[in-house]
């Protein structure tokens, strides 16, 4: 355990009593001052990993409620707020419409692991590519992708892969310390990462923003919204993937003797398709048809028609999953963590804190004084550079999305460009990850399998990140702009 997660609680609560002790800057409000601090602490402890991440939630949700409420109102300054009032804020996140379809999703996900659906969606796609290693590379990818649509988790899905292809591995009879592994794992979850960007439903960080864009900016975005926009980037960072891993490490041989049909033993092995697999299939691709065709047939929102999926997947006699089965495969703590963020993103504009470090980030870069593409530039990069400290693209969506909109919202007056759009296309870049193991939990999955040195992710990652850069910028001039997400 590194110094800085040991002593990371210390140092959050010494920097948040700093601040505290900190006279209020003209221009913030007692409350934005105190939520400015919260911010800051919550940052040190999610990069120092000090705590875990619901106890992080339940600390944070604490230190709202007493240093809100014995602060004064902002809407009436002579009255303290109250601690209930403030409790209210820090649960505030709990109510939001996108909670229910991170939590909907964390059920799917229990769903695909439960009667191995996922599995067998894998092994069939990888079956049909062959035994090169070029082309169980492609495979990778691909499933990677195809999973994105049905499996509303970037770790589960990465979960689902990483035994698959570490039997595929044994079975191969290839050492587990080889080029082929390693690039085989790394692929696992960077294509993971890139299809995040593509698909709304993809990860939940992506609906830590879409809430944050509903709530302040008054815009709903649709499934196939964000799929026309975001697309088009994934597909060209998965080619990217392709190449820029055979190339920085290409595998020690051209074809595996009995890879093909050691998949398809894998395959056989499952058995025929169970009914709870076929029901599962079922209602995913009609799921899947309700987000694609929401305000073209209908005007049915992603979480409600997601939220109805799980309860025909949880009716009793309906064969696919109980409650107890359910609840022992969900990450809780991730459902905790996205209240809070949201939470902690609506204080941090409600005060007006948001508003006061945007206004210290424009002074900084003169933003004012830029067009919508440079800005965008800017805070790409700084997402880039801020996300090397984050564990979690949730808990840096949650910090800086709402500072992103405030930004934007003071910039729009000087020069033109769609807020809404600009906070989309910056989202995506939070979804990166690409660099450091650390930088996402389905990195770690993949590292946890020790077929490849953390220097090899970094060394194929640095690369990505600059392609993924490049190509924002490329399409923020063309395409995105093109379709009115830029201007």
């Amino acid at each position: 355990m590194s110094v800085y997660k040991r002593h990371g609680l210390i140092f959050g609560l010494l920097i948040l009593a700093g601040i505290l002790l900190i006279p209020t800057p003209d221009g913030l409000s007692t409350a934005g001052h105190r939520m400015l601090g919260i911010l800051i602490f919550s940052v040190v402890i999610w990069m120092t990993e000090a705590v875990s991440y619901p106890v992080s939630a339940a600390v944070i949700m604490s230190l709202m409620a007493f240093l809100l409420g014995t602060a004064p109102n902002v809407n009436e300054p002579d009255k303290i707020l109250g601690t209930s009032k403030g409790l209210e804020l820090a649960l505030a996140g709990f109510s939001n419409s996108s909670l229910a379809l991170v939590g909907a999703a964390l059920f799917i996900a229990a769903a695909m692991m439960k009667t191995g659906l996922d599995k067998r969606i894998a092994l069939f796609v990888l079956s049909k590519i062959g035994a090169k290693t070029n082309r169980v590379l492609a495979g990778v990818i691909i499933v990677g992708f195809i999973l994105s649509f049905f499996v509303p988790s970037t770790t589960a899905r990465v979960s689902c892969m990483v035994p698959i292809v570490m039997g595929i591995i044994a079975a191969f009879g290839v050492d587990k310390k080889s080029r082929f592994a390693g690039v085989m794992m790394i692929a696992i979850a960077q294509a993971d990462s890139i299809w995040n960007v593509g698909i709304k439903t993809a990860a939940a960080q992506n609906m830590i923003a879409l809430g944050f864009i509903e709530k302040q900016l008054g815009q709903y975005i649709s499934w196939l919204d964000w799929f026309v926009a975001a697309a088009p980037f994934s597909l060209i960072m998965s080619i990217a993937l392709y190449y820029v891993l055979l190339k920085l490490m290409p595998p020690e041989m051209d074809e595996i003797a009995g890879g093909k049909e050691t998949v398809e033993k894998a395959l056989r092995e499952l058995g025929p398709m169970k009914s709870s697999e076929k029901k599962l299939m079922v209602i995913s691709i009609i799921l899947l048809g309700f987000w694609s065709t929401e305000k073209i047939l209908h005007n049915f929102d992603t979480s409600s028609t997601t939220l109805v999926a799980i309860t025909l997947m949880m009716l009793p006699g309906f064969g696919i999953m109980n409650w107890k089965e359910a609840q022992a495969r969900i990450g809780w703590g991730t459902l905790v963590l996205f209240g809070v963020g949201i939470s902690l993103g609506s204080a941090i504009l409600s005060t007006k804190a948001a508003s006061w470090i945007a206004n210290g980030i424009v002074s900084v870069f003169g933003l004012y004084d830029m067009s919508a593409f440079y800005i965008l530039a800017i805070l790409a990069a700084f997402l880039i550079i801020i996300h090397l400290g984050f564990a979690s693209a949730t808990a840096l969506s949650a910090a800086m999305i709402p500072i992103i909109i405030s930004i934007l919202q003071g910039a729009s007056s000087h020069s033109p460009m769609n807020v809404i759009g600009m906070t989309m296309i910056l989202q995506y870049v939070i979804c990166f990850g690409f660099i450091l193991p650390v930088n996402a939990p389905q990195n770690m999955v993949a590292f946890g399998t020790e077929t490849f040195e953390a220097k090899d992710f970094i060394k194929t990652g640095i690369p990505l990140t600059i392609i993924a850069y490049l190509l924002i910028l490329v399409l923020g001039a063309t395409y995105w702009k093109w379709i009115g997400l830029v201007l």
